[in-house]
């Protein structure tokens, strides 16, 4: 299913390296760009789309090659990432991005992902004899007037540059993503957080039912122009099997956080400060790097990721990141920056990975919430246990679902609902943190083993609203 190849390499691929990989495909292939120079394509001479070669990112971050290639792939850090697409329309393109990829690391030193796919043979391209129209996008494989469908055989799909891109001109387009995989594949959790706000599936692929949701369960079928849940004569739509008996190993668990921030829009702002403070609390360490898409590529700088959020809000734009930590300590985080008429605001969501030996510190969500709340403008911080994966990745499994720990509200909040109302509550009692006259709330609603946090939560927020 592949048509992917990464060639990973010590030396950043010149003009000469990427030469030589385009004319991987004899001279009969013509070459173009786009995305300001950011994005070179090979196509034949009536304009199909064949392999896509994307710019070169210099990944600085340790561990992140083995977190989205597997640990199998042995590479030094830094590294140059350099991603080559083939379309799978025309036969040739897989093997074509395999040279492309094998003679920048021939040239420059360095290995591919799949190491079987590089080669430096080349590749004839025959002009394609069927009467599909030129051009189109090269990262979609099958487009139709409902769905646009991506087949990705991959250890893990992240939240890369061409997917975040893709899942933006496919929402524009009216169009439903569907990415299909083999069962063996997991999501990162970008990826799964950026596909849950889009209309959007993921499709497993199943030697026994055909096809199911990898979120869902539910078995899928091919139905005139997408992939869609199959529903038998009795109404009842199907789960696989599959689904419901993958395995999840003892002792592994998630601690998820979900953090608002408010910043007065002051010139001297630094964004990226909860962020930092959340990380440090819960690891003993601050992130390890960033990036606006995956592999997180730069090493961890708020006032570099202040300065693009500035750029881009002058420009009318949110910011969109993606944050990670040691390899020794699994954590990621993405962070949304939006300038509205209240401030600048900063929406977090931060997982941790736990296992029996790293045991989730629940005990000191109290301090954080302190320490966001005096120091970083929190407005809310909501948080949450679940059995998952210690990789912080999806599998296409069924995983029990997320409890509730505690819920914070921030000064401001605070004193929007009501102090006296909002420190009247019983079951929970909410602790008093931070300052006496613009207190901080903190509600501990359970250990995360107790899904009746859920009703907790529920009437909790029913009463705090009942006085908004």
């Amino acid at each position: 299913m592949t048509q992917d190849v990464i060639a990973l390499t010590p030396q950043m691929p010149d003009a000469r390296g990427v030469l030589a990989g385009l004319y991987a495909g004899g001279p009969d292939l013509r070459v173009s760009s786009s995305a300001e120079g950011a994005v070179v394509q090979l196509h034949t001479g009536d304009g199909r789309p064949v392999v896509t070669v994307d710019v070169p990112l210099f990944v600085q971050v340790p561990g992140e090659v083995s977190r989205l290639l597997g640990t199998g792939v042995e590479t030094g850090s830094p590294v140059w990432w350099t991603e080559v697409r083939a379309t799978t329309s025309i036969a040739e393109a897989g093997r074509l991005a395999g040279s492309v990829a094998g003679r920048l690391a021939s040239l420059l030193g360095g290995s591919t992902w799949p190491a079987d796919a590089a080669h430096t043979s080349v590749v004839p391209v025959p002009s394609p004899d069927d009467d599909s129209p030129a051009g189109g996008p090269v990262a979609v494989d099958v487009l139709t007037t409902r769905a646009a469908v991506i087949l990705q055989d991959r250890p893990v799909v992240a939240a890369t540059t061409w997917l975040t891109d893709l899942i933006q001109s496919t929402v524009q387009s009216g169009h439903e993503l569907q990415i299909v995989t083999p069962p063996g594949t997991r999501l990162t959790l970008p990826t799964r957080g950026l596909l849950a706000k889009v209309p959007a599936r993921w499709v497993v692929q199943d030697p026994q039912c055909g096809y199911y949701d990898g979120l869902t369960g539910a078995v899928l079928h091919w139905d005139e122009d997408r992939f869609t849940e199959a529903t038998p004569a009795d109404g009842r739509t199907p789960l696989a099997d599959a689904f419901q008996t993958g395995a999840l190993a003892r002792g592994e668990q998630q601690l998820h956080l979900s953090i608002r921030a408010i910043h007065p829009a002051t010139d001297d702002l630094l964004l990226g400060g909860a962020l930092e403070a959340a990380w440090q609390t819960l690891t003993g360490a601050p992130p390890a790097g960033w990036s606006t898409a995956e592999p997180v590529n730069l090493p961890w700088s708020p006032r570099q990721l202040t300065e693009l959020a500035r750029a881009r809000a002058q420009k009318g734009a949110s910011t969109w990141l993606v944050a990670v930590g040691a390899p020794d300590r699994p954590a990621i985080a993405t962070c949304r920056v939006i300038h509205t008429p209240a401030g600048i605001e900063e929406h977090l969501t931060l997982a941790l990975g736990c296992t029996t030996d790293t045991i989730a510190p629940l005990d000191v969500l109290p301090e954080l919430a302190e320490t966001l709340a005096t120091r970083h403008n929190l407005t809310s911080m909501l948080t949450h246990l679940r059995p998952a994966r210690t990789d912080l990745t999806t599998p296409p499994h069924h995983e029990p679902p997320p409890v509730p720990v505690s819920f914070t509200l921030g000064p401001d909040a605070v004193r929007t609902i009501g102090r006296a109302h909002a420190e009247s509550l019983e079951d929970p009692r909410p602790m008093r943190l931070g300052s006496a006259v613009c207190p901080t709330l903190h509600y501990a609603l359970g250990d995360g083993s107790d899904a009746a946090a859920w009703h907790r939560l529920q009437d909790l927020n029913s009463r705090l609203k009942a006085r908004q």
